[in-house]
């Protein structure tokens, strides 16, 4: 009997021993340890002028210096025409936003839906519409923003961006995705990167064109001017957006110039479509956006035959009469009579700047030169020859002459870039995993003005030392079990 007493009560010593030491090894070296930032999420719609297009962000809940770290998780291109383009069905531009809404729905998690940021942003489609009818502007507002409400978003609104808006945020874009704001270095850290030149921004649409640059002059027009703090350091840049001067809207206004100087004539000839092609259109067709106001005596209705001709030449000088290149006196501009300093650094031409461009494989920075012989070229040729050689391409086919040389004209004649300067823009339409275009500027800009979350955190120590703590306490539950499994063993006996 004796003999069992000991052993009961050696097992309880070590038990008490083992619980002790399990004690001290977890009250040593402990430290606050802060847990990995949670993630954010946020939502933004481009509604262009030709489509509408969903973006997902995500960033750590906390930021460096004030602005997020933000990566595109997902997109998705909805289905149809821009936005505008339901004028007369408003119900119809809500509707179609839903399957995309559904998309990101599967990206979020559940529990983080209901406070992610979502917002809608218009161009200039929604531009010309406000100003054409703001009536229907404001119901195509209203729908969209009913279908967005129907999901579990925190819903910021719908708005039109300004012209300026657009062509900043899609600088900011351009910057961060290339790093020049921000960088994470060797050391582990997100740094400002030291002598590193920012990028300008150049982005034409369906119905506005922007071009963006931090200029190495003071900024004389205030009202180009636009001042952004990113990341602790601030930034002067300027900024003009020419709306009616997308590529959609320039051609239109370009064909009503030809149908104009042919004396309102059913046939029009157009040197900037291949020689042999034909089409027919109504005036509605052409006549249909404060870009173009329909004269009085036409009637909606009419139809007209279209033929090309095929003449780069005489296509270059009606592009030039859509500009008006006249500037004021001690005052440097671009066109219209806006102020524009001289362009300065790289720049990154994105939309349709890179879809034309990449279609005449030009995106290669070739020389200004060859850019010129290879539109001209390509204007040369008849409309059976193109077909032969780009047969997927036929829908748009006959709009690369007229848009590759409206490009030229713009960059060289309205940006005022030349043969020294030409090869500082590249054509793009991705950098890393991102898109290039507005929205995902706008989305960092925006996170400076939503709080960073606190990092949370917890008691933490050396896993050795937790470890040893661990078993310590397993092998005092081990004892103590034994102990008690054998005193109740030889009570019974």
């Amino acid at each position: 009997m004796e003999y069992k007493g000991k052993v009961v009560a050696g097992l309880l010593t070590a038990t008490c021993v083992f619980s002790i030491i399990a004690l001290i090894l977890s009250a040593v070296d402990v430290k606050d340890v802060f847990l990995p930032p949670g993630t954010k999420y946020g939502l933004v719609f481009d509604a262009g002028s030709t489509h509408t297009a969903l973006y997902v962000y995500q960033w750590p809940a906390d930021k460096e210096n004030g602005t997020g770290i933000v990566s595109q998780v997902e997109s998705c291109t909805v289905n149809g025409s821009g936005i505008s383009s339901y004028a007369d069905d408003p119900a119809g531009a809500g509707a179609s936003l839903k399957p995309c809404l559904d998309k990101a729905m599967a990206v979020i998690p559940v529990e983080q839906q209901w406070q992610t940021p979502t917002y809608l942003g218009a161009t200039a489609g929604m531009r010309l519409l406000r100003e054409q009818n703001s009536t229907k502007a404001e119901q195509v507002f209203a729908e969209v923003s009913k279908a967005i409400r129907e999901f579990p978003v925190d819903f910021r609104g719908a708005q039109i961006l300004t012209g300026n808006e657009e062509g900043s945020f899609g600088w900011i874009t351009v910057n961060y995705l290339l790093e020049t704001l921000i960088k994470f270095s060797f050391a582990g850290k997100w740094e400002h990167p030291q002598n590193t030149e920012v990028l300008g921004a150049l982005d034409l649409g369906g119905a506005s064109t922007q071009i963006t640059f931090q200029p190495g002059v003071t900024i004389e027009d205030k009202n180009t001017s636009v001042l952004f703090r990113l990341y602790g350091t601030n930034y002067s840049l300027y900024t003009h957006s020419y709306l009616c001067y997308g590529q959609i809207q320039a051609s239109k206004r370009l064909m009503a110039a030809l149908h104009q100087d042919g004396s309102y004539v059913q046939n029009i000839s157009h040197p900037c479509y291949p020689k042999g092609y034909q089409e027919n259109m109504t005036i509605a067709e052409i006549y249909d956006s404060p870009c173009v106001p329909t004269p009085s005596m036409l009637s909606p209705a009419q139809i007209l035959t279209v033929t090309g001709t095929g003449n780069p030449a005489a296509c270059r000088t009606a592009i030039l009469k859509l500009f008006n290149f006249t500037c004021g006196a001690n005052r440097t501009c671009g066109f219209d009579g806006v102020y524009q300093p001289p362009v300065r650094g790289q720049f990154f031409a994105f939309a349709g700047f890179y879809y034309t461009f990449s279609f005449l494989n030009l995106t290669g920075q070739q020389s200004l030169s060859h850019v010129n012989a290879t539109v001209w070229d390509f204007c040369n040729k008849n409309w059976s020859e193109l077909v032969e050689t780009f047969p997927q391409n036929k829908e748009h086919l006959h709009t690369y002459c007229v848009v590759g040389l409206y490009i030229l004209t713009l960059l060289v004649d309205g940006y005022k870039f030349d043969e020294h300067t030409w090869n500082n823009i590249h054509f793009s339409q991705k950098a890393g995993n991102a898109d290039i275009g507005w929205t995902l500027g706008f989305m960092l800009n925006l996170t400076n003005m939503i709080p960073t979350e606190a990092l949370e955190h917890v008691k933490g120590q050396q896993p050795s030392l937790w470890a040893g703590a661990i078993s310590f306490i397993v092998l005092a539950i081990v004892a103590g079990l034994v102990a008690i499994l054998l005193q109740c063993f030889w009570k019974s006996k």
